[in-house]
């Protein structure tokens, strides 16, 4: 069966402990729809307590389970609701992807005094300082856990760099310690050096720190039995940790542990390939530079060339290590990053990522379920925001599960017109897909002579024409104007 992931959650996902009970409730469902993989948002208890979106790890123990930052739940629920959502997916067959925070922590409980220097934001190879002494939230001692699962105590010995100091500007502050007074080293030169990312920035160096972390990997799993892990911020840490902490985490557990990264590097396909090889191909990158391109075609409209849709693309270059997407939380409105697909682009877009052999293709939430909410934009002014659910996902997301195998012919030679047909396997008939960013145009294409005779229709109900494969193999298959079309037989 083909690999389908969803991203389970959205940044402004409800809160009051809902999203585990939903997963739960939804595990059948997903199941029918062809989803083999579900990724799920950080569970641990963050800095800002119930409403903690996770990615400020506090607590990596406190699945939910502890009185702390005011609340015992996550956003997300307990950890009793989280074990039992788990449960539920792995019965429908559905592997569960855990999101794992490793590069900082937020929310330090006491004050420690130590050295540090200034740098310079824009370049934090720049020292803007001499050598002075700050107060920081360093210390955490965890009270409502105490030293139960851990007695591993985390102070500034465990950071190379923070950006709160009491009683002075915020600012980057660098610990001067004795793993380094420099940053950790990174493939890029971006802002000098992009190891400093928010918070407490975690010393992967200190050995202690490393040997604490790649427990906490195996206590992780014990708990969940979780199948793979999604891994945050990759360009602001270590490439030698991670390469490190998965070897140990798949040896630890006795399982091949699938790990997909974020190197979030929009049309930088030679940084995502140059992580990929110093990190010696242990895990798979999500394509930014396949999102982007998503991105700018919805905003150009018929003037982008669909032709070369997949240039520059992770997914193309190396699809063995792609994990394509639409959108996610950081590229969805209001966000940093935010980079969203127009929703006209959506079904082009996700018929791209599912019903092609590359990549391994990643849903998100909203596409599926819809979203609304409200937050603040670039001028501070409150806007509300709705996502819809995408106009034929589920017919997308079942001709992926039934329709989408063998081998792929491709017929890209038009700009604004392009098409692709899947040859179908020994248990699975194939389908012709036709998409346009302009007008509606007819593609002849080639099934294949078992298909000879045979009368297609189109599964998203975009046509009520009926296409009947000619005797060399061929069929003139309508796209529609600004959308796509799925074909398949009768």
């Amino acid at each position: 069966m083909n690999e389908t992931m969803i991203q389970f959650f959205h940044w402004y996902s409800e809160g009051d402990g809902k999203l585990w009970q939903e997963a739960e409730k939804q595990a059948e469902y997903l199941a029918e729809l062809g989803i083999t993989s579900v990724w799920f948002p950080p569970a641990y208890k963050g800095a800002n307590g119930g409403y903690s979106t996770g990615y400020d790890t506090y607590d990596l123990y406190d699945l939910g389970e502890f009185d702390q930052k005011g609340t015992t739940p996550t956003k997300y629920g307990t950890k009793d609701q989280y074990l039992k959502a788990i449960k539920a997916l792995k019965k429908n067959n559905i592997q569960i992807i855990v999101d794992i925070v490793l590069g900082h922590k937020g929310g330090g409980d006491e004050l420690e005094t130590f050295k540090v220097v200034k740098v310079d934001e824009n370049n934090r190879e720049k020292v803007i300082s001499d050598v002075f002494e700050i107060q920081s939230y360093t210390k955490f001692t965890f009270e409502g856990r105490g030293k139960k699962y851990s007695d591993f105590e985390w102070n500034f010995t465990c950071f190379s760099g923070t950006d709160y100091a009491e009683g002075m500007d915020k600012h980057i502050y660098k610990i001067q310690s004795e793993y380094g007074n420099d940053w950790e080293e990174m493939i890029d030169d971006e802002k000098g050096n992009y190891d400093y990312l928010m918070f407490n920035d975690v010393e992967h160096r200190n050995p202690h720190v490393r040997e604490e972390l790649n427990y906490w990997a195996k206590w992780y799993f014990e708990q969940t039995d979780f199948d793979g892990v999604r891994l945050d911020a990759l360009k602001h840490i270590s490439f030698d940790f991670y390469k490190e902490w998965i070897t140990l985490l798949r040896s630890n557990s006795g399982k091949n542990i699938f790990a997909v990264g974020e190197y979030w590097a929009p049309g930088y396909l030679n940084l995502l390939q140059r992580y990929i090889d110093v990190t010696e191909g242990c895990m798979s990158l999500f394509d930014s530079s396949l999102q982007n391109s998503f991105h700018n075609a919805s905003k150009e409209g018929s003037s982008y060339d669909l032709s070369k849709i997949f240039d520059g693309s992770l997914t193309q270059a190396d699809p063995l290590h792609s994990v394509s997407l639409v959108d996610n939380h950081d590229t969805q409105p209001l966000q940093d990053l935010e980079a969203p697909v127009e929703e006209w682009f959506k079904p082009i877009a996700y018929a791209l990522i599912l019903l092609r052999k590359d990549g391994y293709p990643c849903v998100f939430y909203p596409d599926l379920f819809g979203a609304h909410y409200v937050d603040k934009d670039k001028e501070g002014n409150d806007q509300e925001i709705f996502l819809n659910k995408i106009d034929g996902i589920e017919e997308l997301l079942k001709a992926r599960k039934d329709h989408a195998y063998g081998e792929e012919r491709d017929y890209f030679e038009d700009a604004n017109c392009i098409g692709w047909t899947r040859d179908g396997d020994d248990e699975h008939s194939g389908c012709a897909v036709v998409l346009s960013n302009k007008d509606a145009y007819e593609k002849p294409m080639e099934m294949g002579e078992k298909y000879i005779g045979k009368t297609f229709y189109d599964l998203l109900g975009r046509s009520e024409e009926k296409v009947t494969i000619d005797e060399k193999g061929w069929g003139n298959f309508p796209a529609p104007a600004g959308n796509v079309s799925v074909w398949i037989a009768e």
